[in-house]
C-alpha cells in the first residue's frame, strides 16, 4: 500500500531541511563570478564606511543615511541607500565590498575585494583636511599595496599576480580637489594655477599612481570622471541660483578635468602593455538625467531630499526630520550626493557601456 510513495533524499539547505525526489535532477551550480574581485579607491561617492573609523565631520554613520539600504541602517555610505559600486558588485556576481578599515582581516575575505574610499579625500593630499581625518588618494594606494603584500604571503607571488591582474579596480576621486581646495582658493591656489594648469597637475598625479598600480600587476581599471557639481544643491544655494539653474563656471571646471583625464587615460593605455583602463564620463550621464528627469522618473532635480536652506543646500543632512519622505523622485540626496536611484542609473551606464571593454568573461 506504500507503492505510490517516492523515496526522498534529505538535503540541508541554508539551515533548513529540504526534500526532493531521488530521481529529480540536481540544478547546475551557479557560474563563478566573471572577475575574482572588485577593489575601490575614491571619495564619498563610493565610501562604504571608512570614515566611521576616523575623527572627521565627514561621516554618514547616522540616520537618515542608509534608511533605504538593504538593512535600513546607516552604513557609512553617503546616500539614502546603495552607492554605484554596490550595484556594480552585484552585476559582477560579487558581494557588497567591505571597507578596508572595517573588514575582518581574513585574507580569504579580502580576496573578494576591498573598498579603500574615504569621504573628503582628494588627489591632493590636503584636500578636505578642514573636515578632519581622511585617507587621501596616495594613502589609499599604499593601503592597496599593503593588501597585495598579504596576498603574496598567503597565495604566493604567481597566484597573487594572477588574482590582481584579473580583478577590477574602480577609481572615483577628484571632486574634493575642487570643492575643498580650488574653489575656496586654499593657499591662494587660483593666483598660482590657472584652472587648466591645476587640472593638468591633478591628471599627472593620477597618471603616476596608475603606473604604480600597473607595476603591482593591476590591469583592469575603471576611472570615473567627475559629476556636474555645479548643479549640486550646495552651489545652487551659495550662488543664489535662479530657478535651479546650474552654476556653469563650476561645471566648466569639471568638464575641463574630464577632458584632460580622458586624454590621460588614452595615453596610459598606449604606454602600458596589456593595460585595460576605461574612462567613464559621469558628467555626461548625470546631465542626461538632469535634462530628462521626467523620462527617468524624477520630479525634483534641484532640491536635495535632506538638508536645510534654499534647495536644502545650506546645511548637510543631520537628522531624519530633515529628510523628505520619498527619495526616489529626487536626484539629490544631500548637498553634494545623489540618491541611490541616480546611483543605480550611473552604475548601469558603467556596466552596459563600458565593462565589456575590460574583457570581462562570463561563465
Amino acid at each position: 500500500m506504500f507503492s505510490s510513495v517516492k523515496p526522498v533524499a534529505v538535503v540541508h539547505f541554508s539551515g533548513d531541511l529540504y526534500t526532493r525526489p531521488r530521481n529529480a535532477s540536481i540544478p547546475p551550480p551557479a557560474p563563478p563570478p566573471p572577475v575574482p574581485a572588485l577593489f575601490i579607491i575614491g571619495d564619498s561617492s563610493v565610501d562604504c564606511g571608512t570614515n566611521d573609523f576616523l575623527g572627521t565631520l565627514a561621516r554618514a554613520d547616522h540616520l537618515p543615511y542608509g534608511r533605504d539600504f538593504d538593512t535600513h541602517r546607516p552604513t557609512g555610505r553617503f546616500a539614502n541607500g546603495r552607492v554605484p559600486v554596490d550595484y556594480l558588485a552585484l552585476r559582477l556576481g560579487l558581494p557588497f565590498v567591505p571597507s578596508y578599515l572595517g573588514q575582518s582581516g581574513s585574507v580569504k575575505d579580502m580576496m573578494r575585494g576591498l573598498n579603500y574610499a574615504s569621504a573628503g579625500a582628494g588627489i591632493i593630499f590636503s584636500s578636505g583636511s578642514e573636515l578632519g581625518q581622511h585617507i587621501s588618494f596616495s594613502q589609499q594606494i599604499q593601503q592597496v599595496m599593503d593588501t597585495f603584500q598579504q596576498f603574496i604571503l598567503t597565495m604566493g607571488e604567481h597566484a597573487a599576480a594572477d588574482h590582481i591582474s584579473n580583478s577590477v579596480f574602480y577609481i572615483s576621486i577628484g571632486t574634493n580637489d575642487f570643492i575643498h581646495y580650488y574653489l575656496p582658493d586654499v593657499s591662494d591656489v587660483q593666483s598660482k594655477f590657472f584652472a587648466w594648469r591645476f587640472t593638468k597637475f591633478l591628471a599627472q598625479t593620477v597618471k603616476q599612481e596608475m603606473k604604480n598600480l600597473y607595476n603591482a600587476n593591476v590591469r583592469r581599471v575603471v576611472m570615473m570622471g567627475l559629476a556636474p557639481i555645479g548643479c549640486a544643491p550646495y552651489y545652487l544655494w551659495q550662488y543664489n541660483s535662479q530657478n535651479g539653474e546650474c552654476v556653469q563656471p563650476i561645471n566648466n571646471l569639471i568638464m575641463e578635468f574630464n577632458f584632460v583625464m580622458r586624454y590621460t587615460i588614452e595615453e596610459l593605455n598606449k604606454e602600458l602593455v596589456d593595460a585595460n583602463i576605461i574612462f567613464c564620463d559621469a558628467y555626461v550621464g548625470s546631465m542626461d538625467i538632469l535634462k530628462n528627469k521626467d523620462q527617468y522618473g524624477f520630479s525634483v532635480s534641484d532640491t536635495a531630499c535632506c538638508g536645510l536652506g534654499r534647495y536644502n543646500g545650506w546645511i548637510m543632512c543631520l537628522s531624519p526630520g530633515m529628510a523628505c519622505r520619498n527619495a526616489t523622485n529626487h536626484l539629490w540626496w544631500d548637498q553634494f550626493h545623489p540618491t541611490s536611484a541616480v546611483n543605480e542609473i550611473l552604475a548601469e551606464n558603467v556596466w552596459f557601456d563600458n565593462v565589456h571593454r575590460l574583457g570581462v568573461v562570463y561563465g
